[in-house]
C-alpha cells in the first residue's frame, strides 16, 4: 500500500528536498513543530528509547505516559501510531538496517490494534540535518522509501527531518530539534528533553556499542522494561579511548562531530567504562533471562529479580 499525505499517495522521491517541494504542508506542519520550546519530561511517567531500540504501549497502560527519545543528530525519532487502538510506537533509527526495522515498527502497533475496528496508522519523523556527508538525507530517503513498501496504509503527518531540521550556528549546521516525546495517551508529539534516561542506560549502550540490531525494550502486556539477553566479545584494547580528549572521540566516534549534545563524550566514556567493567554480559543475565524493570509507587523503574 501507498505511503499517503492528506490522503495522496507519496510518489517515487530522489530527495527530501524534492519531498518538501511537492508536499509543501509537510514543511509548515515541520516548522510549526520545531518552533516549540522542548518539554522537560518527568521520569516518572516517561519510557525513554536509546540508539536502536523501539518500544511500544497502548493507552491503557498504566506504568507509561511518555515514549521518548533524545540525541537524533543523524539518526531519524519515527513514531507510529494507530488513531484507533491509541497504540503508539516510538523507534531510534540510526540506518544500521533500515529495511528490517521499520517492519518491526509496524508490527508492533499493528498486533496491538487488532480489535480496533477504525482508525488508521499515522507517521512522524523527526531528526536529522544537512551534515556534510549526507547521512541525514540517506536516511530519510530510506525511511520513507522502507515505509512505502508495507503492505498497510500510512499516513505521513508529522516530517521535520534533515533539511528542514537544520539551522547554521557559528557556522556550523546542527539539528533544531534533538528530542521528541509522545503522549500515549492522547497521540501528541512534542520537542523534548530527558534528565534520566534509565533504566540499565549503560547496559543498553554497551548493547548498541558492541552492534546490537533494533530490538524492542517493553514488554507492554507486563508493563516491563525488558533489556537482553545480549552478548558481547571481552575488547581490552578499547580502553585507550578513556585517555583520548573530547575533539578525538567526537572525529572517531561520532557521525556527526561538531553538532553532538554537550554530553555526548561523557556518555561514550561511561559506555566504555561499562564494558571493561563487564568483559562477558553473560553474569548480567543469569540463567541467560532478560533484566526486567517495571514501575514502582514512587515512580523509578525497579529491577524485578527471576521467578
Amino acid at each position: 500500500m501507498p505511503l499517503l499525505t492528506q490522503n495522496k499517495r507519496i510518489d517515487r522521491l530522489s530527495s527530501t528536498t524534492e519531498l518538501f517541494s511537492r508536499y509543501s504542508h509537510l514543511e509548515e506542519n515541520a516548522k510549526e513543530f520545531r518552533s516549540k520550546s522542548p518539554v522537560t519530561v518527568d521520569p516518572k511517567c516517561l519510557l525513554y528509547v536509546q540508539q536502536r531500540e523501539f518500544a511500544a504501549t497502548t493507552p491503557g497502560d498504566n506504568s507509561v505516559s511518555i515514549i521518548g527519545s533524545a540525541d537524533a543528530t543523524t539518526c531519524h525519532l519515527v513514531v507510529l501510531r494507530h488513531t484507533g487502538s491509541g497504540a503508539t510506537c516510538l523507534a531510534h533509527c540510526d540506518g544500521s538496517s533500515t529495511w528490517t526495522e521499520v517492519p518491526l515498527l509496524v508490527n508492533a502497533v499493528t498486533s496491538l490494534s487488532n480489535s480496533a475496528k477504525d482508525g488508521r496508522l499515522e507517521l512522524h519523523l523527526v531528526g536529522g540535518f544537512d551534515d556534510d556527508s549526507k547521512t541525514s538525507h540517506k536516511l530519510s530517503l530510506n525511511i520513507l522509501v522502507a515505509f512505502q513498501k508495507q503492505k498497510e496504509e500510512i499516513h505521513l503527518e508529522t516530517c521535520c527531518i534533515t533539511d528542514v531540521n537544520d539551522v547554521v550556528r557559528d557556522g556550523i549546521h546542527r539539528p533544531i530539534v534533538y528530542g521528541i516525546g509522545v503522549n500515549v495517551k492522547t497521540g501528541e508529539l512534542f520537542p523534548a528533553s530527558f534528565p534520566q534516561r534509565g533504566p540499565a542506560e549503560d547496559l543498553r549502550s554497551a548493547r548498541t556499542f558492541t552492534g546490537g540490531q533494533m530490538v524492542g525494550v517493553y514488554d507492554s502486556t507486563k508493563e516491563q522494561v525488558t533489556i537482553g539477553p545480549c552478548r558481547w566479545a571481552p575488547n581490552r584494547d578499547i580502553a585507550f579511548w578513556l585517555a583520548e580528549d573530547d575533539d578525538t572521540i567526537l572525529q572517531y566516534l561520532s557521525t556527526s562531530p561538531y553538532a553532538e549534545p554537550p554530553h555526548f563524550v561523557q556518555h561514550i566514556k561511561s559506555t566504555i567504562q561499562f564494558l571493561l567493567d563487564h568483559p562477558s554480559a553473560e553474569n548480567l543475565f543469569p540463567g541467560g533471562q532478560p533484566q526486567r524493570f517495571q514501575r514502582t509507587e514512587q515512580g523509578t523503574w525497579e529491577r524485578v529479580s527471576q521467578q
